[in-house]
């Protein structure tokens, strides 16, 4: 069953273990916003995954505003870190 979280961005339990993916790849979320904490353009991006567009990077952005927006608090179970 799959989840539509944003209009580029879904969840699939049969789809990278269900982590949030953009619509019609294999392409994490979790990927894109990692190269941009770590000062990649969105040009850097498309070049390393070239099915994307800027908009599927804003949508990445908006995501992960939206989760700490709506009082989401992630927490990792297999390795929390400590306070």
């Amino acid at each position: 069953m799959t989840i539509r979280l944003h209009k580029h961005i879904v969840a699939d339990p049969d789809i990278c273990h269900g982590k949030p993916v953009f619509k019609g790849t294999r392409v994490m979320v979790w990927q894109v916003l990692e190269m941009l904490a770590a000062g990649d353009s969105p040009a850097d991006i498309r070049k390393a995954f070239p099915t994307l567009t800027a908009p599927h990077i804003r949508a990445a952005l908006e995501y992960a505003s939206s989760i700490t927006r709506q009082d989401y608090v992630v927490i990792n179970t297999r390795h929390p870190v400590p306070a």
